[in-house]
């Protein structure tokens, strides 16, 4: 029997020992996500997110980033992932076309509109810019027949690691309205005073907790055969809704910089520029002062000589006593300022925003242009350095981000025979372990370059068979070409596999054999004829 104020009181637990955390996430999204900035708080819908800042700025580097993390990673318009397996060495040509045919089916289904795909990973991106972490959960939309992606509050998840650092027991704290609980489980499933919420206040909410655990953390009726179970729990009346075996963990939980001893990760170009954050909002402030004040300066007046109040503004009119002598000084005068630090001010301002630009990995996002025509040698260089520069912001978001996701959803799809019957997987596939590779700057800096190394191989060989003509045996040109076709990105489908390659190799060879027969008897009989008229010509001599 499952005991639910046990497990209710773990996941209590879990979200206590991480109150600290909640402050400084709450601090981050003030400085940087301000719509997001609800972890210690409440906001309304009408709340002024932004109305404790001075400027825009820190703002604005975040939305960069996490509009990059799309756009770079995730193209619309280009095909960004791709299925393969581990151990690549043992696809043949159907398992590519394969495993290209899967790719453009799993495709199709995360960008259908009722996945929510897009804006799941929206929201999830700017929250991995600024915390370091999202929560995504990835799930079958039996009602639609779909894949579902929702991304969820970083406040209400908390989570624990196993033994080997991966994630273990996930709880969510849920605060569905009634109607919305009921229509998800259906009524035979409520709690009594659930059923009675609905007929009363139907948007009234219930304290709800969805938790996730490891098959091997389960201490309930052993009745499961799956990796993990997935446990619904009404709070306010100890009630639970459901209780079901799962294949995945449900939530895609992509974490960017983690430190020992903490199951939560950090964004490390939050880190990095939080401190420039809150200076730049300071002096920001006192730039505006110090520029009102120079536009608008405080005034001196005379006291018994003004009639009235003083009218600084456009138009203004400030009565002076008529009987005021003026050779006493003027009546109303600015004070005298020093406004020789107003631009040491701003060049300061200009390199805190420099430096936050580089806090969120601005000025890495991009292959910077080459200002000169470059040789093969020096562009192989330059873009060896944009991948050592780029490596710390891309190789996590790869692997922890949108590699999860796939995997998740591609075995969602595979679970729901959405890639067909699976006799008709290719036997090279059958067995093996799916991976996947992905389309970003950086991944077509690091494929593209067997491309630039085959060009230079070239050059290497031909140099070499100056003085060595059989140096053209030393490089297998098929393999290394058929590499540099799959680096640069040429479909499986326009590739011959290798036994039809050899086919073809083989026709071509009978073929030059027969045309060289053909010449060779040619050849011959041009030379017989020529022997004939030769000895025709002999004996009319004779």
């Amino acid at each position: 029997m499952l005991d639910v104020k046990k497990l209710v009181g773990l996941g209590d637990q879990l979200f206590s020992n991480r109150g600290t955390l909640l402050s400084l996430w709450q601090e981050i999204g003030e400085n940087f996500y301000p719509e997001r900035a609800d972890f210690t708080v409440r906001r309304t819908i009408g709340d002024d997110y932004a109305g404790n800042l001075t400027t825009s700025y820190p703002i604005l580097v975040r939305r960069e980033l996490g509009d990059q993390i799309s756009s770079m990673l995730r193209p619309r318009g280009q095909d960004w992932m791709g299925i393969t397996i581990e151990r690549e060495e043992r696809l043949d040509t159907a398992g590519k076309q394969f495993l290209e045919y899967a790719t453009g089916v799993q495709k199709r289904a995360m960008y259908d509109r009722v996945s929510q795909f897009v804006r799941a990973t929206k929201e999830g991106d700017h929250d991995f810019a600024s915390f370091g972490q999202c929560v995504i959960s990835v799930e079958s939309d039996q009602k639609n027949v779909a894949l579902l992606f929702r991304c969820w509050h970083l406040r209400d998840v908390a989570w624990c690691e196993t033994y080997n650092g991966s994630i273990g027991d996930i709880h969510r704290n849920w605060n569905p309205d009634a109607r919305t609980l009921v229509r998800t489980f259906g009524r035979e499933r409520m709690h009594a005073e659930v059923l009675k919420m609905l007929d009363k206040d139907p948007y009234g909410k219930v304290k709800c907790r969805h938790i996730v655990l490891p098959i091997d953390y389960y201490e309930g009726d052993q009745k499961f055969r799956t990796p993990f179970v997935s446990i619904y729990i009404d709070i306010e009346h100890q009630h639970v809704i459901s209780e079901s075996g799962s294949w995945s963990p449900i939530y895609c939980i992509p974490r960017w910089q983690t430190v020992s001893g903490s199951q939560y990760a950090y964004s490390p170009a939050a880190v990095a520029g939080l401190p420039d954050a809150r200076l730049l909002q300071a002096m920001t402030l006192t730039l505006l002062e110090a520029g009102e004040q120079a536009v608008r300066p405080p005034m001196i007046a005379t006291k018994e000589a003004i009639r009235g109040d003083v009218a600084v503004y456009a138009g203004g009119i400030t009565w002076v006593d008529a009987q005021y002598d003026e050779r006493l000084g003027e009546v109303l005068r600015p004070i005298t300022q020093d406004k020789s630090g107003l631009p040491f001010g701003m060049d300061v301002s200009e390199e805190k925003k420099a430096m936050l630009s580089q806090a969120f990995y601005l000025n890495k996002l991009s292959l910077p242009p080459a200002d000169r025509e470059m040789t093969a040698f020096e562009t192989s260089q330059r873009i060896q350095e944009y991948i050592r520069n780029a490596l710390p912001l891309f190789e996590p978001m790869e692997h922890e981000y949108n590699g999860a996701l796939c995997e998740m959803a591609f075995d969602e799809l595979m679970r729901n025979n959405a890639f067909g019957p699976p006799q008709d997987i290719p036997q090279s596939l059958r067995g093996e372990k799916v991976r996947f590779k992905f389309e970003s700057p950086l991944h077509q800096a690091i494929e593209r370059q067997k491309g630039q190394k085959f060009i230079e191989s070239k050059g290497l060989i031909m140099e070499a068979m100056q003085i060595d003509p059989a140096s053209v045996a030393l490089v297998d040109s098929r393999k290394a070409l058929r590499e540099a076709l799959e680096g640069i990105g040429v479909p499986a489908a326009w590739m011959r596999d290798e036994a039809a390659v050899e086919q073809h190799a083989a026709q071509l060879a009978q073929q030059q054999q027969a045309e060289q027969v053909i010449a060779t008897a040619t050849q011959g009989a041009i030379a017989a004829q020529e022997a004939g008229k030769a000895g025709q010509a002999l004996e009319s001599i004779a």
